[in-house]
């Protein structure tokens, strides 16, 4: 028997370039799920807002709680206008916020996003809070959104994901669902740009005027990171503490900078894939709209990389997370331990009712 959920996705990512939102239906017939994006939009954040999520990771606890409730007014306040204007009333909606802290080490990770005032000021249920019960479990509370891939794209052996962090995703020779980030991505090349007034490198036209330097490429592929197994994943604690520090330092001009930072990445990504032992990937995330990244990845890496239409390249986390919030209004499992490192697959999130 079909079963349809109509549940709206919200997105916030690490490139901090605004908040995805999708009104997705999401259909269980034949024991398989299926997908309808039926709305979506990004909603930019306002600068003084931008500037306080770029800062927090270093605030204490009393301010980064404020900040969590002034992100649930505001998510709600988008949910409201977005629902408005297109029309659709979900069922419910699925939050994963924004990440403020991340370091499973110390048993430490915060999505900001108040879910109870979110239910509270858009009269829905919301789901959220999707990472620490992971992350309170031994697991790295990342990435969670592997399980997604496995089920609504089961066509491609792997997902790669272009956001403020790069991650892959692939089944094993076991079967079992692998998923970690690579390396830095949009995050990194921003912050590049931004040396020249720049939110992004459009098409990555900058990258591609500049030279590659070897002495950086190479410091920036000697970074622990790299060298360590799965289950991993990367945070903004660690691009300001470990890779930020390395680029300020050099003299380079920003076109050769953003040469080398790009070349860094690509290569670490091919390597992923290349580990992974996988040929055909679908890839989704804002990163796929820089030209140059795309071909540096299809030179080094040699897979079939799948650019999909312009809906799921911006808004495949947003209904990901539509889908894991749908699992957990089920009762089913959406982390999974084989990807976290976690002791035990959960049904993971937060339940606010109205």
């Amino acid at each position: 028997m079909k079963k349809v959920y109509r549940v709206t996705g919200l997105m916030s990512g690490s490139s901090m370039d605004g908040v995805d939102l999708a009104c997705c239906d999401l259909s269980w017939e034949d024991h398989r799920w299926n997908y309808h994006i039926l709305e979506a939009e990004t909603f930019p954040y306002e600068d003084e807002l931008l500037g306080k999520l770029e800062q927090a990771c270093n605030w204490d606890m009393e301010m980064i709680r404020k900040l969590d409730l002034e992100l649930g007014f505001h998510y709600a306040g988008l949910l409201n206008e977005f629902h408005r204007k297109s029309g659709l009333l979900p069922e419910f909606i699925a939050s994963h916020g924004h990440t403020i802290l991340h370091d499973p080490q110390r048993s430490l990770t915060y999505q900001a996003g108040n879910g109870r005032i979110m239910a509270q000021e858009t009269g829905l249920m919301v789901i959220n809070d999707f990472r620490s019960e992971d992350v309170a479990q031994g697991g790295e509370g990342a990435p969670l959104v592997p399980l997604g891939d496995r089920m609504l794209f089961p066509q491609y052996e792997g997902c790669l994901n272009l956001g403020g962090f790069a991650n892959i995703s692939f089944t094993n020779s076991k079967g079992q669902l692998i998923a970690y980030d690579l390396s830095p991505a949009n995050m990194a090349l921003n912050r590049v740009a931004a040396l020249e007034g720049l939110t992004f490198d459009l098409d990555g036209k900058m990258a591609r005027s500049g030279k590659v330097q070897q002495e950086l490429f190479d410091q920036l592929n000697r970074l622990e990171y790299y060298s360590e197994t799965g289950p991993k994943s990367l945070g903004r604690e660690w691009f300001l503490q470990n890779f930020l520090p390395i680029i300020q330092q050099n003299k380079l001009d920003t076109p050769d900078l953003m040469a080398t930072v790009l070349e860094h990445i690509a290569f670490q990504i091919s390597r992923g894939i290349h580990k992974a032992g996988v040929q055909s990937l679908l890839l989704s995330g804002g990163g796929v709209l820089n030209q140059t990244l795309v071909e540096r990845l299809k030179k080094l890496s040699g897979a079939s990389l799948v650019i999909p239409e312009e809906k799921l390249i911006h808004y495949k986390e947003a209904l990901i997370f539509a889908l894991l919030g749908t699992l957990k209004f089920r009762g089913e499992i959406n982390c999974l331990a084989s990807v976290t490192g976690g002791r035990k697959d959960l049904s993971a999130g937060t339940i606010y009712n109205i």
